[in-house]
């Protein structure tokens, strides 16, 4: 069972990585500092380097050669340095050649990264215990007969992916049970932080179950149960873990940390140390003798790759990223990958390690049940920034201030060439679920991830044409260093510290994303592994669906209350099947103008309720899911988690 890491060196990066002397080979000694794992501790140090970025850029979007770019930029900088080696030759010496290079922007790093080797076997004896693992896993599953009845211990169901997931299985004939862990919530005033209540596991989820609008009869299929992540056991008493060894059959962990801008140690408990007490959860469950536990499921993400430019991100292969990680999520995601692959190999823990991209809203609705996070953030400041100007267009005294703000509220950092990997949560689940009966899957890395990649500039004119934003594309290497910089300067002075705070997490998000030379990844397992669908979502109509839902139903992330969301994703839905029933076309692929007006004969958008049907002479009724939207008498208290 996993142990605590209470000690400072247990989060440390020296745990899973080795810094490398490139002439000799061997490890250099001494502790890693984290900041050196990522992109920009080797970027943006110098502005010939700076200027040479965006330079580079330009010749791509001319010439579309980025292998060609990236050689002539690696002669310019060897060129460079042989240059300040020949001129300390006659002046200076080594002080001199130092002192050059940096004038230069030289990139010299005489050491790399790697990853260190688990265990040594070879490829055989891997291959055996995997092996081994698919044939018990294909045995259990067969032991159950044609009806599995499979129970399913979840960690992470109130998030993002967590809900979908319940949504999901409460119509899933093969799962009978779904045991949620659960932390609590606190309740606290908003002025004085005071905690008012706490709320518990079990009446979490009885909120959660309401708001998702499932049937009565199929609540009696969820269970929720008090722990934590970051506790070995999940903090659980030794009675519900015996309770549940009895009968769980998969354990799904897709509890994380998904904020790239999160500090280090805050992403490694969330992700590795999280990881680590699942995985041996679930070694716990799988050791106990007569135990009827099938697999582990690890929800990884596919961007444990890191920044691969111009390379294939193959499903397999977890090698240190040439060009190092965008952020903590992706560096310790990478290192939770690394545990999972040691519990596999070396404990023989039957897991399957499934990998998504950029996870976004119901690739028909956009429905998020109220994340505001990861692209939804960016998309949502683009339209409050809009809708700040657009009050400013009568007030002739407020003119500068809206110049100002359109320009600061307008930039989108990426190069036109990228190819952004969104992949409809819908479809993520449905891999999810898909891999309880593959034992097939087992020591596989698959990727949930998109043939049908969209660009930046695809994402910015779907923004224009969606929200109305004359939205612009920047360079992201002169965002970062000059335009983010600037704005967030000029929002602060005008007041607007939540829009400049949102603009920060579009330049943390896409300043990295969005740059040229992503890696594609390699899709093909989620087929012929997991049976899906081999036409995968349109990725630009889903992100188009997304927009809508922010714009109407989330008004830009300002309806929070989960209630009145998921009252108002209920009627977009029911809104959304009457538009395509009526003019034979999704409505991600009807034009903006042409959804806006159907929408508003389906839609009442001031109460957002739904207009009675055509000769109907009653509204459509409510679902019993949610609550009027409630008109408070005063501030509504915060609501802050206890993790």
């Amino acid at each position: 069972m996993a142990r605590p890491h209470s000690r400072e060196s247990d989060i440390s990066p020296n745990r899973y990585i080795e810094k490398v002397n490139r002439a000799t080979g061997r490890e250099i000694p001494g502790p890693i500092d984290p900041d050196d794992l990522l992109v920009h501790a080797h970027r943006d140090q110098n502005p010939i380097e700076v200027a040479a970025q965006v330079i580079a850029s330009g010749f791509i979007r001319t010439t579309g050669r980025e292998r060609a770019v990236e050689r002539g930029l690696k002669a310019i900088n060897e060129m460079a340095g042989r240059g300040a080696e020949f001129a300390s030759l006659f002046i200076g010496g080594r002080a001199f050649e130092k002192r050059a290079k940096d004038f230069l922007g030289v990139v010299s790093r005489d050491y790399s990264f790697r990853f260190r080797e688990p265990k040594h076997l070879s490829p055989a004896q891997i291959e055996r215990r995997l092996s081994k693992a698919r044939k018990d896993a294909a045995k259990k599953l067969a032991a159950r007969g044609a009806d599995p009845r499979l129970h399913i211990l979840l960690t992470g169901a109130t998030g993002f992916l967590g809900k979908e997931i319940l949504f999901q299985a409460a119509t899933d004939p093969r799962i009978a049970r779904v045991t949620a862990i659960v932390r609590s919530e606190k309740i606290t005033d908003r002025k004085t932080g005071d905690v008012l209540r706490v709320i518990d596991a079990p009446e979490r989820g009885a909120l959660l179950l309401r708001r998702l609008a499932l049937s009565a009869a199929a609540h009696s299929k969820f269970d929720f149960v008090q722990g934590d992540i970051e506790e070995p056991s999940f903090g659980l008493s030794t009675r519900d873990h015996d309770a549940l060894a009895k009968s769980v059959t998969h354990v799904i962990h897709c509890a994380a940390s998904v904020s790239f801008d999160e500090p280090y140690e805050t992403s490694f408990r969330s992700n590795v140390l999280g990881s680590i007490n699942a995985l041996g959860f679930s070694l716990s469950l799988q050791s106990r003798r007569g135990s009827p536990f099938v697999e582990h499921v690890a929800i990884e993400t596919s961007y444990i790759h890191g920044r691969k430019r111009n390379a294939m991100a193959q499903e397999e292969a977890l090698v240190f990223p040439r060009h190092f990680y965008n952020n903590f999520y992706e560096l310790t995601k990478a290192m939770a990958s690394m545990e999972t692959d040691r519990h596999l190999i070396e404990k023989g823990l039957r897991v399957a390690q499934l990998l998504p991209s950029i996870v976004i809203g119901h690739s028909e609705t956009g429905n998020n049940r109220g994340d505001t996070k990861v692209v939804n953030a960016p998309v949502n400041a683009f339209g409050r920034a809009k809708e700040i100007s657009d009050k400013l267009k009568s007030d002739i005294a407020g003119k500068p201030r809206r110049m100002l703000l359109q320009w600061a509220g307008g930039q989108f950092p990426g190069d036109p060439t990228a190819e952004l990997n969104f992949v409809p949560v819908d479809r993520v689940v449905q891999g999810i679920i898909a891999s309880l009966t593959v034992p097939e899957a087992i020591g596989t890395r698959i990727h949930l991830a998109t043939d049908n990649r969209i660009r930046s500039d695809n994402v910015v004119r779907t923004v224009q044409e969606e929200l109305g934003v004359n939205v612009r594309l920047s360079d992201p290497t002169i965002y970062r260093n000059v335009t983010l910089p600037i704005v967030k300067s000029v929002l602060t002075r005008l007041g607007e510290h939540k829009l400049a705070n949102a603009l920060e997490k579009l330049g943390a998000i896409f300043g990295g994303y969005a740059e040229w030379g992503q890696p594609v990844h390699s899709v093909g397992n989620d087929v012929r592994l997991l049976g899906l669908p081999i036409r995968r979502p349109d990725t630009e109509n889903a992100f188009r669906m997304l927009c809508r839902h922010n714009r109407f139903v989330q008004e830009y992330g300002r309806v929070r209350d989960a209630d009145e969301v998921a009252r108002r994703e209920w009627a977009w839905e029911q809104a959304l099947r009457r538009i395509e029933a009526r003019t034979g076309h999704q409505a991600g692929a009807l034009r903006p103008r042409a959804f806006r007006e159907h929408l508003a004969e389906e839609l009442d958008l001031e109460s957002f309720t739904l207009r009675p049907e055509h000769g109907d002479a009653k509204p459509a009724p409510k679902p019993r899911r949610s609550n009027p939207r409630r008109k408070a008498a005063s501030p509504r208290p915060a609501v802050r988690k206890t993790g």
